[in-house]
């Protein structure tokens, strides 16, 4: 993930999502379902047009999750989203600008 600073975005991707990387970028995740979907070029799903891809992350509880990343003061979008059988949907925007999904699964 390209970064204006690298360093700082990493921290917060600890520090707010919990992700345990090392050093090298090596993140052992929990067995689950891994998602790869794509979007049509002119979507405003990511938010930013210059956003090419979203990182979602699988959460526990979405609402704690939230919570959580609002304690920390970041962006979170007010609204989340339920669908039948997939689960529900929520959305945070990191230090520089990406937008992320939460998705916690039914």
């Amino acid at each position: 993930m390209r970064a204006a600073d690298p360093a700082a975005l990493g921290a917060w991707y600890r520090e707010c999502l919990g992700l345990d990387a090392d050093e090298n970028g090596l993140w052992r995740t929990e067995a689950g379902v891994t998602v790869f979907a794509t979007f049509e070029s002119g979507t405003e799903y990511f938010g930013s047009r210059a956003q090419q891809t979203m990182l979602d992350f699988r959460v526990r509880d979405l609402d704690a999750m939230l919570a959580q990343l609002r304690a920390k003061g970041a962006d979170v979008a007010d609204e989340t989203q339920d669908i039948e059988g997939v689960g529900r949907f929520g959305w945070v925007t990191d230090p520089e600008g990406n937008r992320i999904e939460l998705w916690q699964p039914s």
